[in-house]
């Protein structure tokens, strides 16, 4: 799998940065795989509602900790604002 054929969320497309976290291990793309599509949309729209850089990059660490370890949606958020 490649970062052209990760699958994006309902509404979200999956970022850059995001598609580079996520493609360095095959645990995070079967995972992200797995997961719904309003799932995925949860994880992307999480962490490009961060307003500073800092917290967009620990975000998509979170993420990926999180992910490598079976939880499949952001912990602690009101949801993605655009559903």
């Amino acid at each position: 799998m490649t970062k052209n054929t990760l699958s994006n969320g309902s509404l979200h497309k999956i970022p850059r940065d995001m598609q580079d976290v996520l493609v360095f291990s095959k645990k995070l793309i079967d995972t992200w795989e797995d997961i719904t599509p309003l799932a995925r949309n949860e994880w992307i729209c999480w962490v490009e509602s961060a307003k500073k850089e800092d917290t967009r990059s620990r975000r998509i660490r979170i993420m990926s900790e999180n992910l490598a370890a079976g939880k499949r949606r952001p912990c602690c958020w009101a949801g993605c604002i655009h559903r």
